[in-house]
């Protein structure tokens, strides 16, 4: 891959901070929900509930598909990402903390101590790790439905 598209992945990584993304069920539905993520380069993480139906389809099928896009006013402005990937749970508790602290610095806004809510640790939540193997880099402004293509691993 070039810096160049290296960089447009990265910032439109920057640039959102939830995605769109489905899951396999085990009667092989799929099932496509919003979750937050932070990135660490182009490694994906998001949270779900410890028995979410996210966790179950993921124990059994660890394939994701995701996007991670805005809404315009201008149709030839339409940027964003979809990705195949690989959903990993994190079990380092060292990695763990690491993906709660880059949570936490992607709402700068927010201050934690109006939340209602505690910030849950490792424990009370399941954290994955996305790995894409596949992205696809929407770009309008290239032309109508214009994309880049970017194959990184095995599938």
């Amino acid at each position: 891959m070039d810096e160049a598209l290296r960089k447009k992945i990265l910032n439109l990584l920057d640039e959102h901070r939830i995605m769109s993304i489905a899951t396999l069920r085990p009667d092989g539905w799929p099932q496509v929900t919003t979750v937050g993520y932070v990135h660490d380069d182009l490694t994906l993480y998001f949270l779900c509930g410890l028995d979410s139906q996210k966790a179950q389809n993921l124990a059994h099928d660890n394939r994701v598909s995701l996007t991670i896009d805005h809404d315009t006013a201008d149709l030839m402005a339409i940027t964003g990402l979809s990705m195949a990937a690989h959903a990993e749970p994190v079990v380092d508790r060292a990695e763990a903390h690491k993906v709660l602290d880059l949570l936490a610095q992607a709402y700068p806004e927010q201050d934690p101590s109006k939340l209602d809510i505690e910030m849950p640790s490792p424990e009370d939540v399941r954290i994955f790790r996305v790995t894409p193997t596949v992205i696809s880099v929407l770009d309008y402004s290239k032309g109508f439905g214009h994309a880049d293509l970017v194959v990184l691993g095995a599938e």
